[in-house]
């Protein structure tokens, strides 16, 4: 089996994967990172996104192998001292987190936004968000949460 060489959540990690092995599912079984969900299995929910390089991807559509040499960011990684991130805080204060199975995916696609683009239009929220699907919350709340954090930053 090919080794695999990637940082992950700012640490380096070395492990042997099989090269059918999903992203996701890496993830989740080998590493124990259940933040991000596996929902549909064919890129069209966004509840396994994670950010590769800082951009936003469904990790359902990715190789394991495919991540090599790459930084990986998990939800787990923007509360690594189990300090709630801006983003994780402002989606729980709009309401914003209902099921929460689609709330990693969407934190994760709104910090990818944020950081290029740190004072984005309701529209730029909305197509930033646009792969990934809620079934709960009619998604105002969601970009109202993203626009916060927005005019926090903004402000500061």
């Amino acid at each position: 089996m090919p080794r695999l060489h990637l940082t992950l959540n700012g640490e380096a990690v070395s492990l042997q994967v099989r090269p059918t092995k999903l992203l996701v599912d890496l993830l989740r079984e080998d590493l124990g990172l259940t933040g991000t969900k596996k929902g549909c299995g064919n890129g069209e929910c966004g509840a396994c996104t994670v950010l590769l390089n800082g951009k936003p991807v469904n990790s359902c559509l990715m190789l394991a192998l495919e991540a090599a040499g790459k930084n990986i960011t998990t939800i787990e990684g923007l509360a690594p001292r189990g300090e709630l991130h801006p983003l994780q805080r402002a989606f729980i204060e709009a309401g914003a987190v209902q099921c929460g199975y689609c709330s990693p995916g969407m934190i994760l696609t709104g910090e990818a936004l944020l950081n290029e683009n740190p004072n984005p239009s309701e529209e730029d929220v909305k197509r930033a968000i646009e792969g990934n699907i809620c079934r709960c919350t009619g998604y105002y709340k969601i970009i109202e949460a993203i626009l916060n954090v927005a005019k926090e930053k903004h402000a500061l």
